[in-house]
Order: structure tokens, then C-alpha cells, then sequence
């Protein structure tokens, strides 16, 4: 696997879908212990805790993998680690960072975070 073809960024398609899918799955589990009507900051610190697990640990969230794609350090590829994965979820968090976007794909927390998402080669 050469370095241009696995670090090749994912389509917004992909990665938009993602997001959703992991919104509603916060919003699930942050409504077991609070109303997200009545406070909507556990679904946010769901978001912040949950990122940092499975982008640090396993380069994709339970979004990610059924959209196929994955959060790979950059350049060098691979998973990102807990403290960069922290990074990423709180920019992440903020949503302002994740729509600005450089001609990589990159949002400005994933330059933050030194990531990139890639899409996953279909097997």
C-alpha cells in the first residue's frame, strides 16, 4: 500500500453520513442518564469521550466504519492516539473547525490533531 493511495481523503458524502450516524447514537446513549431536551451538553461530552476512545484506540467510530471510512494520523498513517484524538473531539465539538476545510479534505481539527480521514478499501 503506497502512501498517496492510503492517505487519499474521503468524500464529504462519507464522512457527513458518519457524523450523523454517531450524532444519533450520542444522543441515545447521553438521553440513558439526561434529557437531551432539557440539557443538551451530555450528548456533546458523549461526543467528546466517544471520539476519543475509538478515534485514539481504533482510527473509527461505529459512523465511520458502517460509512466506511477511517481517521488516520498524517502524514504517517495509522491510529492517532488518545491525546490526539482528545484534540480532534473537543475541536470536533465545536463544529466551526470541522467545516473549514483545506484542498486535503482537512478539517482545521484534524490539522490540529495531525489526522485525516481516508475512505476504507472495500475488501
Amino acid at each position: 500500500m503506497n502512501e498517496t493511495t492510503a492517505l487519499e481523503p474521503a468524500g464529504l458524502g462519507p464522512r457527513l453520513g458518519a457524523i450523523v450516524i454517531d450524532q444519533i447514537l450520542f444522543v441515545l446513549v447521553a438521553s440513558l442518564y439526561a434529557s437531551p431536551s432539557a440539557t443538551p451538553w451530555p450528548a456533546v461530552l458523549v461526543l467528546v469521550v466517544a471520539n476519543t476512545f475509538f478515534l485514539g484506540l481504533f482510527g473509527q467510530t461505529p459512523g465511520m466504519r458502517l460509512c466506511r471510512v477511517r481517521c488516520a494520523a498524517y502524514p504517517e498513517d495509522g491510529v492517532i492516539g488518545l491525546f490526539r484524538g482528545l484534540i480532534r473531539a473537543v475541536l470536533l465539538a465545536l463544529f466551526i473547525p470541522a467545516i473549514i476545510l483545506n484542498s486535503q479534505g482537512r478539517g482545521l481539527h484534524d490539522r490540529a490533531a495531525g489526522s485525516i480521514v481516508v475512505a476504507v478499501p472495500k475488501p
